[in-house]
């Protein structure tokens, strides 16, 4: 009997010591499985459209359709016609994700038509020492005097979190222009968005989706000047004063690589914009408007998996590739869907509403540099013709048609001289909320303001 114990206790014990072995094995391999990576949600909106809501690629290949780009590893994606609103694809359309600084276009669609592009502001230590750790910063110095203008050239081209929160306390204060940004999502029917902060800093609950995200940039791209502002490679920011002496500038850059090129990105042909992104929590995200042959779509790519360098501009390119070769050969997936104001024709007016003619503040963005996207790149041409509305309203606002845009300069259709209302209007404090300890990419070329390095530390907002 002794032997027999002897020998079930070394049975029993080599089996509990390969337990311990190979248990560590199997959790490293289940890590580097595609169950490490979050799951979308098992019921979405279905906002636009049934398949929409659905979980994975939703696509209707016709008759001689291309097949989609192959190995696009972003969590949620968008491919969608700007003018007529067809999605012509998606993926997990509606997931609700962190945005990063794409948020930055539902602030600059909420507030630039409040504030004019002459107005100057002398910037205090208050309006700044909000500006979250490790945020894109354009370089602004408290102290110094900007106008609008330059403000918005700090938000569309550097990103820049300081220059947003300037533009908030001009606007009437973080609370307010939070509220006011979350009121014209709903009326956007953005209502995958819940905005916390202005400017996309990581913060808790704040989320948005593809879906939103094309919306948002469909409404901002309707205002001259943000069409402007988003087309703009590069431009002059002022600097800082020195006693006797004038005060001198420093050029900026577009970090929209589709715009300006990096290694291993070029420009994209056609492209007019429109904001990308990057945080800790968010991952790369972007949104992209482009046009061929009289053709615009819209683009929107959220969190990439691949580990190749601007996985994010690289998907967002073939997905446009695609887009404008499978145009006319597929059945949408789903709508764009119009603002709700125009369900009736009535906009809800308020503070930042826009006139219903071309929506924008006088065009100051001409100051700045045009885009140089190179290559045969008309992207310029389209920010600054594409004019016409979302949706117009006819038989006494009952009847919805939609409305094309028109490259005027690029193809044959004239350009409308009106734009759609939209509306928006700050009522109701919204509380804000900061996340905490990253760094960024996002600095000015002769005043560096935070960390340049593209893969540094910890990145909050390399946008």
């Amino acid at each position: 009997m002794p032997v027999l114990k002897k020998i079930a206790l070394t049975i029993t014990s080599a089996a509990l010591l390969s337990g311990f072995i190979l248990s560590p094995a199997v959790a490293a391999d289940k890590d580097k499985s595609d169950d490490k990576q979050p799951k979308p949600p098992s019921t979405m909106s279905s906002l636009g459209g049934e398949q929409l809501g659905k979980a994975g690629t939703q696509v209707n290949l016709g008759a001689g359709a291309p097949v989609l780009p192959k190995k696009l590893s972003g969590r949620s994606w968008i491919v969608a016609d700007a003018e007529s609103g067809d999605v012509l694809a998606a993926h997990n359309a509606h997931w609700r994700l962190p945005p990063a600084s794409t948020l930055k276009m539902l602030f600059a669609d909420t507030v630039l038509p409040a504030l004019q592009p002459t107005q100057t502001h002398t910037v205090s230590e208050s309006e700044l020492a909000g500006v979250g750790e490790g945020s894109s910063l354009v370089g602004i110095k408290e102290d110094h005097t900007y106008t609008v203008h330059d403000l918005w050239l700090g938000v569309f081209l550097r990103s820049g979190n300081d220059a947003v929160h300037v533009l908030s306390e001009m606007y009437g204060g973080l609370p307010q222009t939070v509220a006011a940004m979350q009121k014209h999502a709903e009326e956007l029917q953005a209502l995958d968005t819940v905005v916390v902060s202005p400017d996309g800093y990581d913060a808790p609950r704040q989320v948005s989706s593809a879906y939103d995200l094309t919306l948002i940039a469909r409404s901002g791209m309707q205002k001259k000047d943000f069409r402007e502002y988003a087309a703009t490679a590069s431009a002059d920011f002022p600097g800082e004063k020195k006693k006797g002496k004038k005060r001198e500038s420093f050029e900026i850059q577009n970090t929209n690589r589709l715009i300006t090129g990096d290694i291993g990105v070029d420009p994209y042909q056609g492209i007019a914009g429109v904001k990308n992104g990057y945080t800790t929590h968010a991952g790369n995200t972007f949104t992209g408007v482009a046009e061929r042959n009289g053709k615009v779509l819209l683009v929107t790519v959220m969190n990439p998996s691949a580990e190749e360098s601007h996985a994010v501009y690289k998907e967002a390119a073939h997905l446009l590739d695609w887009g404008f070769s499978a145009s006319g050969k597929v059945t949408p997936v789903g709508q764009l869907v119009p603002p709700k104001s125009l369900d009736t024709g009535i906009s809800t007016g308020g503070k930042g509403a826009a006139p219903a003619a071309d929506q924008g503040t006088g065009g100051q963005a001409k100051a700045a540099h045009a885009s140089a996207a190179s290559k045969g790149s008309s992207g310029v041409g389209v920010a600054l013709a594409i004019i016409g509305g979302l949706l117009v309203v006819v038989a006494a606002g009952v009847f919805l048609v939609n409305r094309r845009w028109p490259v005027p300069g690029l193809g044959s259709r004239p350009a409308p001289e009106a734009d759609a209302p939209e509306a928006d209007a700050p009522e109701a404090d919204a509380p804000e909320a900061k996340d905490s300890g990253a760094t960024a990419d996002a600095v000015p070329a002769a005043e560096p303001a935070a960390p340049a390095a593209e893969d540094a530390g910890k990145p909050a907002d390399k946008s």
